[in-house]
């Protein structure tokens, strides 16, 4: 829960300025960046107590009937725990440990994580203290605190505090600012807003990229079947015809029977809609939070571990259930609450009651939905398509009540497709580290190794489905079903696909399967380039310019991401196609920018950069540069996304995205090229 706090957190960010020359004690008056939402003022101030030391306090005025935590940790299902983080300083040695002091301390049992924790209400000062060998350098840090009523909690958020360097006053800010530390970069310097790209007035005009919504159905229906899926397992299917039974002999008369299942089916839809609303919200704030999310290092490790816990329960050696009293409340809700509130209580019972076998699916629906293009209406999508596939049968089962007799009966294939969908998250994790391993440039998991894991998968797929291995929960198999072998014929075809794979032949580039495994550069056998095989690129925009005015070849931008899936599927179904190879060969000079690459830049490069909408944003990695600059002069966030400039910077024809049609992206490439010969035209070239 602690890591969805952290995500939510996002939207709460702040900023706290403070420091001085020489610190002095100092009493400032608490304040709140927005007082309509804010529940807590925080002042910061610092008193010197021996020699170097000083102790800083973090003073908290808190509304009534709110409640700040304390710095104990109380575990993934409870409350964020506040801390006080001081940044690395050469200068600044941080002892360990925080005092709370406070005359309004409750320690004991909290209704909204039905735990006891300890927690504070009216006001709280937190003190550290820190050794300054140099008390005229600023020092800074962060505040992280989560602030809850007995009813609801808001998003944990982070407060940034540094020091005013012409007062030595503490103040508050909601930028993350540091003038001591980074340089400013505005719009009008021209670094990420190229001045000669005019979007509306290419040389050669192609036709603007046009949304394409083919990506939210194909979403809308990998949701529909992950729905169907779920309906297949031992959580959700003895629930149907109890369910429709209900509804159907429990009511007064059938028309209201199937008016309630109805219903009940609607909100079982709202519900997984609701799901994504969130994600709404964030990216209105940062539109390019999706990519942030997706290639998060950390966030792919964590659902690599998640995935494996999911397939091991899946695999039947322990059960993953929410908390009792989360069923319980909603249960009893149901039956306290009439109408149509109760139906609803009835629906969200069911969606907390089959959580250990529809988390998993969703799970994956979720990680695999959140990226740059599409953002939260991809979720959306498939959130709606997997609450639509729940809720159907409801509905129809009560139309046609005479069908429940021919269902099949509960039994050990239920287990069957649970472990089966085990194989499957065994499979989704390799591919989240694969993630992390591909941003942070780790090369821990070359292309031949994940392929190898993935052959792995599978022999213990087949191996399952053929009946010679067994898991906890299954019962003898006597003999095999048709659809059983069939599906396990279909694995060991799969794994002979994947073996060319692990070698350096002509059959590795596994097309059916492109953008799943790492690039084919990300190899065993490649340890030395990064570029797409037969290419030739760079990873700098200066060297790219430099390397095309030199040769006089226009430039293709290649806005593409280590863990973009579209990006490594025009790679190795479109780029690798002999015409389109060749153009790109004889006529273009590649760079190849990651926006999601996290590598570091040196320390005095990093920066604060003012984009041209007023939004402030720090600069730290490759990939911050990268991203800003295809927002900033492309005006989108999405990869891949092909753009053509001439040597001199000048846009050639409208971008393209994701292009799978060889003779259309052939056609793109070769609008640069006649773009190129307008351009010598009207030079008189």
């Amino acid at each position: 829960m602690n890591s969805i706090w952290r995500f939510l957190g996002l939207c709460s960010l702040l900023f706290l300025a403070a420091c001085g020359g020489t610190l002095e004690p100092r009493n400032k008056n608490v304040v709140k960046l927005d007082p309509e939402n804010d529940r807590v003022a925080w002042a910061v101030s610092a008193q010197q107590k021996e020699g170097t030391t000083w102790e800083v306090s973090f003073h908290a005025e808190i509304d009534d009937g709110w409640s700040v935590y304390s710095t104990q940790s109380y575990g993934d299902m409870g409350p964020w725990p506040s801390s006080f983080p001081f940044d690395s300083l050469a200068h600044a040695n941080v002892a360990e440990g925080t005092d709370e002091v406070s005359d309004h301390t409750v320690d004991g049992h909290d209704p909204v994580f039905d735990m006891k924790v300890k927690k504070f209400k009216q006001n709280v000062d937190f003190k550290r203290l820190v050794d300054l060998a140099a008390s005229e350098i600023p020092f800074s840090g962060t505040i992280e605190y989560m602030t809850c009523n007995d009813e609801m909690c808001l998003p944990p958020a982070t407060v940034f505090w540094q020091c005013n360097a012409d007062s030595g006053t503490f103040k508050l800010s909601t930028t993350p600012f540091d003038p001591s530390a980074f340089k400013v970069v505005g719009c009008s310097d021209g670094v990420y807003k190229l001045a000669g790209v005019d979007l509306d007035n290419p040389v050669v005009p192609g036709g603007k990229i046009h949304e394409k919504n083919s990506s939210l159905w194909m979403l809308f229906l990998l949701g529909f079947v992950g729905g169907l899926l779920a309906l297949l397992t031992p959580c959700v299917f003895p629930m149907i015809p109890l369910t429709v039974s209900f509804f159907t002999k429990g009511s007064e008369d059938r028309a209201r029977g199937l008016k309630n299942a109805l219903i009940y089916g609607g909100f079982i839809l709202l519900i997984y809609l609701l799901f994504s609303i969130p994600f709404h919200v964030l990216g209105s704030v940062n539109e390019e939070i999706f990519n942030e999310i997706s290639t998060n290092p950390w966030l792919n490790i964590f659902f690599f571990v998640i995935f494996i816990v999911f397939a091991i329960s899946f695999f039947g050696y322990f059960e993953i259930t929410l908390p009792s009293s989360w069923v319980n409340r909603m249960d009893q809700n149901a039956s306290k609450s009439g109408g149509m509130l109760g139906i609803f209580f009835m629906a969200l019972t069911l969606a907390l009651v089959s959580f250990s076998c529809t988390g998993p699916i969703l799970g994956s629906l979720l990680a695999g939905a959140l990226t740059a293009d599409g953002g939260a209406w991809q979720l959306t999508a498939g959130m709606g398509g997997f609450g639509l596939a729940l809720a159907l049968p409801f509905a129809l089962f009560a139309m046609f009540p005479q069908w429940l007799n021919s269902l099949p009966r509960s039994g050990s294939w239920l287990n069957t497709v649970k472990v089966v969908l085990g194989f499957v998250e065994l499979a989704l994790a390799i591919k989240f580290f694969s993630n992390a391993d591909l941003v942070m440039n780790w090369g821990l998991m070359k292309r031949e190794l994940f392929i190898g894991l993935w052959i792995l998968v599978g022999i213990g797929l087949a191996l399952y489905l053929f009946g010679v291995i067994r898991f906890p929960h299954d019962s003898p198999l006597k003999k095999l079903a048709p659809l059983r072998l069939g599906l396990g014929i279909v694995t060991v075809l799969f794994v002979a696909y994947l073996v060319p794979g692990m070698t350096n032949g002509a059959y590795r580039n596994l097309k059916l399967l492109s953008g799943f495994p790492p690039p084919l550069f990300y190899s065993y056998y490649h340890q030395q380039s990064e570029c797409p095989p037969g290419l030739e690129c760079h990873h700098d925009l200066e060297d790219g310019i430099a390397a095309s005015k030199a040769s006089g070849k226009p430039i293709l931008v290649d806005n593409t991401g280590w863990a973009c899936v579209n990006c490594r599927k025009m790679e190795e179904t479109v780029w690798s196609e002999p015409e389109v190879l060749k153009l790109l060969q004889q006529n273009y000079v590649l760079v190849s920018l990651y926006v999601d690459d996290k590598r570091e830049l040196a320390k005095e490069d990093q920066h604060i950069y003012i984009s041209c909408r007023g939004q402030k944003k720090l600069i730290r990695t490759q990939g911050n540069r990268w991203a800003t600059m295809q927002a900033e002069t492309f005006g989108s966030v999405s990869q891949p996304l092909y753009v053509l400039l001439s040597p001199d910077g000048k846009l050639l024809t409208d971008p393209v995205g994701y292009t799978p049609d060889i003779e259309e992206y052939t056609g793109f490439l070769q609008r640069g090229v006649d773009a190129m010969k307008v351009l010598g035209n009207r030079a008189g070239l």
